[in-house]
């Protein structure tokens, strides 16, 4: 099998995994529309004579797995935990309660959205008209004994409370990554771009139901991603040629496929995998196929424009790394910690400086100030990120990441982006090369990323 282990990895980066870019609006958009929810409870209390608040709220599905792939057409969901604790709401409300309680409350502060928010079986929905949408779903939690050191967690389905527990999957997974590598997480987000990759399909089985079966079948015994993928789903084919029933790994009683409409998509799953894995076939396996010949195979597979080589060179940062050689030393914190729960927030601010010339200014008002600049931090300022705020209980550690964007920061052969643990609430750095740079910081307690803020430092080609 030729070896494209590399091409794997530069489309897996820049073609597979979601964009800081939009990760920071799915972020910022969950962190909005919490807080939205929070402020309209309180609306709501007062005019229902009513006390309900937020006892917790949990990242769920493939955002708190990094599991979500680019998709043109922005259809993003973003699937969070509502959690009530069960004295607050009161025994006399039931699940369907419960959720128009969200959603009244949601309606109050969701005044600029096209449709408002809507209350579906299990979850209540804020749809935005860019594609993005946000699954609230409703909890509640207890303690059956004052001795338990454990909540117990119901949700409010269709019709009444059922006990889930809303960290469960995210626990299970967690420990999938432990067992298995990081590499799961690249053969999932790849098995999703492939059933994308064709409109005409329509719809495929959701994202848990594909990370089960590739945590199932995952090849382990290869080391190559390209090679790890292309088995992993020969063994996923094997497996829906004889069963497409899928079962929930933090409960084996209950079946992921829940109506028709879900066998549906897996019986479309089934065939088009099989039928595009036999063209695939019929190349890779060919010990006279050409480096070229794999490309093309590959490029019929995910239907995706990467793969034409003359496209591909153009944008790969393999392209970049034969003019300059740089060396790509980015971390990711998914890999580094247990969990990326993101449960809190963090506030981080900039302030620029130019050596003895004046203090500290925030960075939009430095700008402000000098409109020379056109909005873009000129080089040879000081650089300091603080982290001002925070809700996560202490104790904690803040870790930062510095990430350079840029030909020339491939040209210096310092795109840097390791991350560093335990720097403290402060960090200096400094305006050296034009670029779009950012920094990331974030907050990590009991190994897990419980809160995580990003800003942009763009860098022009004026000095100060």
């Amino acid at each position: 099998m030729v070896d494209l282990s590399k091409e794997f990895e530069t489309f897996y980066n820049n073609h597979v995994v979601l964009s800081r870019k939009d990760q920071n609006e799915l972020r910022k958009k969950k962190n909005t529309n919490i807080k939205r929810l929070k402020s309209g409870l309180i609306e709501y209390n007062k005019e229902n004579y009513t006390s309900y608040s937020v006892a917790d709220t949990l990242v769920q599905g493939s955002m708190a797995m990094y599991t979500v792939v680019q998709n043109d057409n922005k259809d993003y969901d973003i699937d969070v935990a509502i959690i009530f604790d069960k004295d607050n709401l009161g025994n006399d409300i039931g699940a369907i309660k419960a959720k128009n309680i969200v959603c009244e409350a949601l309606k109050k502060k969701c005044t600029q959205l096209k449709n408002d928010p809507e209350v579906k079986k299990n979850c209540v929905t804020v749809s935005y008209t860019d594609g993005y949408h946000i699954d609230f779903a409703v909890y509640r939690r207890y303690k059956k004994y004052s001795w338990d050191e454990e909540y117990t967690y119901e949700h409010a389905g269709p019709q009444q409370w059922e006990e889930r527990n809303p960290k469960a999957i995210n626990e299970w997974f967690s420990d999938e990554i432990d067992n298995k590598g990081i590499v799961l997480r690249k053969v999932i987000r790849l098995s999703k771009m492939f059933c994308k990759s064709r409109d005409s399909w329509g719809e495929m089985p959701g994202g848990l139901i594909q990370t089960v079966l590739c945590d199932e079948k995952i090849a382990t015994l290869y080391e190559r991603l390209d090679e790890i993928f292309y088995y992993t789903m020969k063994a996923v084919n094997n497996r829906l040629q004889w069963n497409v029933e899928v079962y929930n790994p933090t409960d084996t009683t209950k079946s992921l496929n829940t109506v028709q409409s879900h066998y549906d998509k897996m019986d479309r799953w089934k065939n088009h995998l099989s039928a595009e894995l036999s063209k695939l076939d019929e190349v890779i396996l060919d010990k006279d196929s050409k480096e070229d010949d794999v490309k093309e195979a590959w490029y019929k597979f995910f239907n995706h424009e990467y793969w034409n080589e003359e496209k591909a060179i153009s944008e790969s940062r393999d392209f970049l790394k034969s003019l300059y050689s740089y060396t790509d030393t980015e971390q990711f914190i998914e890999d580094l910690v247990d969990d990326c729960t993101e449960q809190y927030f963090v506030d981080v601010t900039c302030k620029v400086k130019a050596n003895c010339t004046h203090d500290w200014l925030y960075k939009d008002e430095f700008l402000d100030k000098f409109p020379v600049f056109k909005k873009v931090i000129p080089r040879g300022l000081s650089i300091e990120l603080e982290m001002r705020k925070t809700n996560v209980p202490e104790p904690y550690s803040v870790w930062w990441k510095v990430r350079n964007v840029g030909e020339e920061a491939y040209k210096r052969n310092c795109i840097r982006g390791q991350i560093e643990k335990n720097k403290g609430k402060k960090k200096i750095e400094h305006s050296d090369f034009k670029g779009s740079h950012y920094v990331d910081c974030y907050i990590v307690k009991d190994n897990k990323c419980v809160a995580r803020e990003c800003v942009d430092v763009t860098i022009g080609n004026d000095s100060l």
